[in-house]
């Protein structure tokens, strides 16, 4: 799997943490999906969480400073509809544990 679709499931992952992905959020998704250069089969994987499970693993074999990068962006995803929920955050902490961060 490419590092960058392994990043963009990371964000759906936290996207969908509350139950919903609201039109700010998937605008937040979309748009880092194109700036990454993710083709039309790889954006369709993400959108529907395909290969999830091997997501974080891809991510941690990255230079700790792209990781933290990667955290950093997971909770710019969480915030695009204006609010933080607890399950987003959580999924946050989650992700960053299994990164090693």
């Amino acid at each position: 799997m490419n590092p960058n679709v392994a990043k963009c499931l990371l964000v759906s992952k936290v996207l969908v943490a509350d139950g919903m992905m609201q039109d700010e959020e998937r605008s937040f998704l979309e748009h880092m999906m194109k700036a990454l250069g993710l083709t039309d089969a790889e954006r369709k994987s993400v959108v529907e969480l395909e290969g999830l499970d091997a997501a974080p693993g891809i991510v941690r074999a990255l230079p700790a400073e792209e990781r933290q990068a990667i955290v950093e962006m997971l909770v710019d995803a969480a915030s695009a509809d204006g609010k933080l929920s607890p399950h987003e955050m959580a999924t946050v902490r989650r992700v960053t544990v299994a990164l090693g961060l």
